[in-house]
């Protein structure tokens, strides 16, 4: 997918630029693979403010996206590709041979009346094609990869994202993942062939403040231009730095840097390297 460029015909659009849609087949969604999505405001069960800056944009619709890709052994036909107002990768629309359909991420360069299958047993390595990490080649581009082996894909899920497979041993398959670091998975976890489609997406401006509201964030102010009652940056005369040496959050927890990973993690030894 490529960028549009807009004329400055206004402030808004003079840096606005937006993604072409044009490769999209359809533009309903499916209503059998739908659900409601009610807005949270970033509020808990309890009615308090939990994930700050969050509300209003856009109603949406969930779409119902097939992670686990267990539908194992019957092959299916992409009948369309369209666009998911939930993520940042666009969804593709298979019909398998006996009627069922399902939505499946989109990888980078499938198109319609391609044919996708998913396996056990491993397969050709097409885009598309889903297998358990052990029967993928070293040095595949994967995306949509379970963490745990039935529990659905949960990494490099987002546009343009893609893991590679480095090598194996024994039953444990080493991935290189999209920030860098470098983990053991389960064999037997499920991962699809390709990288996650819409690469362009990462490059899109906003352009202007509604486009945000859009798509439900609230402005965000920072710490320094509030009072001192309101966040440890604030007050000060005039225009005036945070003051404190460790940036700290509203409620003076440190921040920008600050590692709040549990030490030993019993995940910890299947992480080879860092990414940082």
């Amino acid at each position: 997918m490529g960028l549009k460029k807009y004329k400055p015909t206004s402030p808004g659009i003079r840096f606005m630029t937006r993604l072409d849609y044009s490769i999209l087949t359809k533009k309903e969604p499916e209503k059998r693979l739908i659900t409601p999505l009610k807005k949270t405001g970033g509020r808990n069960v309890y009615g308090r403010i939990t994930a700050r800056f969050r509300g209003g944009g856009h109603k949406r619709f969930y779409r119902i996206v097939d992670f686990k890709r267990d539908k194992f052994d019957i092959p299916g036909k992409v009948v369309a590709l369209e666009y998911d107002p939930n993520r940042t990768v666009n969804l593709a629309l298979i019909v398998y041979k006996d009627g069922e359909k399902r939505y499946i991420l989109a990888p980078e360069g499938l198109k319609v009346g391609d044919t996708v299958i998913s396996s056990l047993n491993g397969g050709e390595i097409k885009v598309g094609n889903a297998f358990p990490l052990a029967k993928i080649p070293e040095g595949t581009f994967v995306h949509n990869v379970e963490l745990y082996p039935g529990r659905g894909g949960q990494i490099a899920r987002s546009a343009g994202a893609y893991a590679q497979v480095m090598a194996k041993e024994g039953s444990m398959v080493l991935l290189k993942l999209p920030s860098g670091e470098m983990r053991y998975f389960h064999g037997n976890c499920m991962a699809t062939i390709g990288q996650a489609g819409n690469v362009e997406h990462e490059n899109v401006t906003l352009g202007k403040a509604g486009r945000s509201r859009w798509l439900g964030r609230r402005p965000h102010n920072r710490g320094v231009s509030m009072n001192p009652c309101d966040h440890p940056h604030g007050g000060g005369e005039g225009k005036a730095g945070q003051g404190n040496p460790h940036p700290v959050s509203p409620w003076g927890l440190l921040t920008k840097g600050y590692k709040t990973r549990r030490r030993k993690k019993p995940s910890d030894k299947f992480i080879l390297k860092r990414r940082k």
